[in-house]
């Protein structure tokens, strides 16, 4: 099977690693500079330091605009950009004729839209979906045990990406509910970093598991609004991201609340990361997206409030805390 992974990151990386010890991938970087680098050293230095890529792995670099052309020698496209990027890539693979699924997860900043909208958008006759679930790129690139969702309403895209990365390290499970997968993939960076503010001021485990219980409430009565199913958010997409997210050291998301509450600026603490944390970036998106809903999310909200800094760390505590009391299915 021949795999194309659009993006050079730590977690596009990975997967090309993971696949391919028994598929040919091409590992494409936009910035040639970087692709010469990984080529040269064998390994991603700047991103994913200290994993060897496998003789299946093949980098390459080139413009955006000639994507399409690159995508239709492959029988799957892997997009593992950034969410800002999603909409520039699926513009281009618009034509491909290929399956494609996007590794990004969060809102797209300003417009508020979720992955497949954007799809729906710019490319409504391109198969795709979501590969999502709870993952630190590490792990996957060591070949430790992992569990993701292949989600997509195209029968193309789930068996595509089950052939591609299914394997001894790695289980692939199907799903076509696609909005319940990336809503759950989106919210749990914004919880993460509630609950990294939540240990970082030491308010114990009794406070963190109430903390990513009812922020689960909160994914999922968005979920629903957005046409997707309750028992995703019980699954591997919700609450399982949402656990690794929220209580592991490689969490970027969890990193930026920790530093939050040690009276770290914004500025500073994602100065600090080296990478992406999708949560500072969508957190605002996502509140505003369930507010003209009506959905309410007292914990999102409270972390925007904290990110704006319209909030302190302990404020941002004592405002849910002091929140009237409701029934818990509410």
């Amino acid at each position: 099977m021949d795999i194309l992974v659009l993006g050079a990151g730590a977690w596009g990386t990975a997967l090309a690693i993971s696949a391919g010890e028994r598929h040919r991938v091409t590992l494409w970087a936009r910035d040639a500079a970087q692709a010469a680098a990984i080529a040269a050293a064998g390994e991603n230095r700047k991103y994913l330091p200290g994993f060897r890529l496998p003789a299946g792995v093949h980098v390459e670099a080139g413009p955006a605009s000639g994507l399409s052309a690159l995508a239709a020698r492959h029988h799957l496209v892997i997009v593992a950009s950034p969410m800002a990027g999603l909409r520039e890539l699926l513009t281009h693979l618009a034509a491909c004729g290929r399956p494609v699924a996007w590794l990004c997860k969060g809102f797209e900043t300003p417009t508020g839209l979720l992955g497949h909208e954007i799809r729906a958008e710019v490319a409504p006759g391109l198969a795709g979906g979501a590969l999502s679930g709870p993952s630190f790129a590490q792990e996957v690139a060591r070949g430790q045990p992992s569990a993701l969702v292949a989600a997509s309403e195209s029968p193309e895209v789930r068996d595509a990406l089950v052939a591609a990365f299914h394997g001894p390290s790695m289980r692939i499970y199907a799903n076509d509910d696609l909005a319940g997968v990336e809503v759950g993939g989106a919210v749990k960076n914004v919880l993460a970093i509630a609950t990294g503010l939540c240990d970082g001021l030491a308010l114990g485990l009794n406070a963190r598991a109430a903390l990513i219980t009812r922020g689960l409430a909160e994914m999922t009565r968005l979920a629903i609004a957005l046409g997707g199913r309750a028992e995703t958010s019980m699954g591997l997409s919700g609450l399982g991201d949402l656990v690794l997210t929220a209580t592991g050291d490689l969490s970027r998301n969890r990193r930026v609340g920790l530093l939050l509450a040690e009276g770290r600026t914004l500025q500073q603490a994602v100065d600090s990361l080296g990478h992406v944390a999708e949560g500072v970036y969508c957190a605002r998106t996502v509140v505003e997206r369930a507010t003209r809903l009506g959905i309410e999310m007292p914990i999102a909200s409270a972390a925007v409030a904290l990110l704006d800094g319209r909030l302190k760390p302990a404020e941002a505590v004592a405002a849910l805390m002091g929140r009237g009391p409701a029934a818990e299915s509410s």
